[in-house]
């Protein structure tokens, strides 16, 4: 596979270009495709770019609508239900968040559900929109069927990620961005197209069987839970899934486990910090704990130890400065894309 660097902006300005032209608002435009290339930026590939053809061929067909007509089902003070009219996941998502945050500065924390939308992204993005309002912001959705439950063989669960964002001081911020399964099933399909094995314990096949071969998953398989197998506690994974579709699916009144499909369900959430204390003392004692992690003794070999989201940032800057390493005939496929 032959990569080449893209610099951040080119690529946003294409794939911009890519929405507009199949009817989607310039200004939605340019939020989903920073979504996706906040992805790419983060290495988080699976959820970049790469996912292009999926949101072209759900726009051209119907699934997804153009313009995200978003409309209030139920509202409380810290509360909303949002129907997100079938829109890209990406802009029901966006104005969901913006709306929690909204709420959060006025009640001290809010919570917002989502209904009738569809795939979102990287959940990371969204609640690392807290951030420079010095709240705490969490992200989460279910998604299509795509692992199995501890002991199954069917594909009835999503990878259902749920993400964290905590604003620290001088330290980079705590950004937790995570599938409840093993792996997103992205990062199957990733190793299926350069043609690379998989971890054991990644996913099964058709039989239930842990598989090494990433088409095998593809055809009638399905990724593990976090955690993989029983034996090493993948039924904690498989809970952290279900917990997730019951607050985006079941709370919302969304499609949940396997009749995921064109209704995906969100939940956010926003808590402002000085509703709880000092926003600066909170900061200052997240740095100190940050540092406390990060110098404790290291395993034998090891130079460092990592806060989450940390690695995301770091390659976030260096891909800033030189580009984004992508594959060079994903790059032409954009590039020759005619919308």
């Amino acid at each position: 596979m032959i990569m080449i660097r893209v610099k951040p902006d080119v690529l946003k300005n294409l794939v911009s270009r890519i929405f507009v032209g199949l009817g989607v608002p310039k200004k939605d435009a340019k939020i989903t495709a920073d979504v996706l290339v906040t992805a790419d930026l983060r290495g988080i590939e699976s959820h970049g770019v790469v996912r292009l053809p999926r949101y072209i061929n759900g726009l051209k067909s119907g699934l997804i609508s153009p313009i995200a007509k978003i409309k209030i089902i139920k509202e409380t003070p810290s509360t909303l239900l949002l129907d997100g009219g079938k829109g890209l996941g990406q802009i029901v998502a966006y104005r969901a968040m913006e709306m929690c945050i909204k709420k959060a500065k006025k009640t001290g924390s809010a919570w917002v559900g989502v209904r009738n939308s569809n795939h979102y992204g990287i959940a990371g993005y969204y609640s690392m929109m807290a951030l420079k309002h010095k709240m705490i912001g969490i992200s989460m959705t279910n998604s299509r069927p795509l692992a199995v439950p501890t002991f199954g063989r069917e594909t009835i669960i999503g990878t259902n990620p749920i993400s964290l964002a905590a604003p620290a001081g001088k330290e980079m911020p705590f950004v937790l961005d995570m599938a409840t399964s093993v792996v997103p099933i992205g990062k199957i399909e990733v190793a299926n197209r350069k043609n690379q094995k998989i971890p054991i314990g990644w996913a099964v096949d058709k039989n239930g069987v842990p598989t090494i071969d990433p088409s095998a998953v593809l055809v009638g398989g399905g990724v593990m839970p976090l955690g993989g197998e029983e034996k090493f506690s993948g039924y904690k994974g498989y809970g952290l899934s279900v917990m997730v579709d019951i607050l985006s699916g079941v709370l919302t009144g969304a499609s949940f486990l396997s009749m995921v499909n064109g209704d995906v369900g969100h939940f956010f959430g926003a808590i402002r910090i000085d509703a709880f204390g000092s926003a600066a003392q909170f900061t200052k004692n997240l740095d100190k704990f940050i540092r406390m992690l990060k110098n404790s003794k290291k395993a034998s070999g090891q130079k460092r130890i990592f806060i989450a989201g940390e690695k995301e940032f770091e390659k976030e800057k260096g891909y800033y400065n030189k580009g984004i390493l992508l594959d060079a005939k994903m790059y032409k496929y954009i590039k020759a894309i005619k919308v």
